[in-house]
């Protein structure tokens, strides 16, 4: 016998998300306590809500639970024409809010047009992927940097003009030169830190930086201080824009539908890397911000 009140579901994680975003996130806006904030693909196991009927899947928002009781505010239905053959963890990736922010970044705040240079770090993972397999879509050079070999070997893999593991070039600037020594158009910002300084020296005058991560900065006891862009920004006349997703909410039924378009037609690889085990949660997420991931970092049930 069902306990839900009317409009109610029970919904069970199937994939749950780990995200560089939640460091930073749970940091400055939660306390001890508190239930763990991120997506997660679940299944209706439970329903008095005909508009997500028992044995359907949803996006939710549900944090770290295997099991949620909610009123059906801010569920998402899987895309309806998702193909069997295709898993629905990518509805946490590349068909997901990483995709999408590849796509709004690249269009929305980049205007990426055909024939430029783009520059994107932290390229091996669930965003930077996706915004590279994007970019050669369009017909741009692409050139990636990753923090290990295996991730380079990946990038060139995925189509990247260009890749290289940053933490063995001898120097940032001569490697950003060498792999383009006209400059870049457009540089996707996952990293921050001093090396984003570095990738602004190589920006061609007009360029545009989309800021989507700071990741080198989540896990610091104390902010970083400079170096400061502004002349180099003046100078070359920059534009640089931070960016989330929620701006652009209205667009997501339309860009997730591409997304999966792209895949059906085998423009847009998604590797993902599975840790088996909601216990294995915080070990996933640490292992996530220190890279351990290639695609996007994922935790099946």
């Amino acid at each position: 016998m069902s306990l839900l009140l009317f409009a109610e579901v029970l919904l069970e994680a199937v994939f749950l998300s780990v995200d560089p975003y939640m460091r930073s996130f749970s940091k400055f806006h939660m306390k001890e306590g508190d239930v763990m904030i991120g997506g997660q693909v679940a299944k209706v196991i439970q329903s008095k809500n005909p508009a997500f009927p028992v044995g359907s899947h949803v996006v939710s928002d549900s944090g770290w639970r295997t099991h949620t009781l909610s009123d059906g505010t801010g569920l998402v239905p899987v895309l309806p024409e998702w193909p069997k053959d295709v898993s629905l963890s990518l509805a946490l990736g590349a068909i997901g809010m990483p995709g999408v922010t590849a796509v709004y970044g690249i269009e929305e705040v980049l205007g990426l047009q055909k024939g430029e240079t783009l520059l994107v770090n932290a390229a091996a993972g669930a965003v930077g992927s996706v915004v590279g397999q994007i970019a050669k879509i369009k017909g741009c050079k692409v050139v990636g940097s990753a923090g290990s070999d295996a991730k380079v070997a990946y990038l060139k893999e995925l189509g990247f003009d260009e890749a290289f593991n940053y933490k063995t070039v001898g120097s940032l600037e001569e490697a950003l030169r060498k792999a383009s020594p006209e400059g870049y158009d457009c540089f996707f910002e996952n990293v921050g830190g001093p090396s984003s300084f570095v990738a602004l020296q190589q920006m061609k005058n007009f360029g545009r930086i989309a800021v989507c991560g700071s990741i080198s900065t989540y896990n610091d006891s104390e902010p970083q201080t400079g170096p400061y862009p502004y002349f180099t920004m003046i100078i070359k006349e920059l534009k640089m824009e931070g960016f989330l997703i929620t701006r652009w909410q209205h667009k997501h039924p339309e860009t997730l539908r591409r997304l999966l378009a792209w895949v059906k037609e085998g423009k847009l690889q998604c590797r993902e890397h599975v840790t088996k085990g909601f216990e294995n949660m915080p070990a996933a997420f640490m292992g996530m911000l220190q890279g351990e991931n290639i695609g996007k970092a994922v935790v099946a049930v």
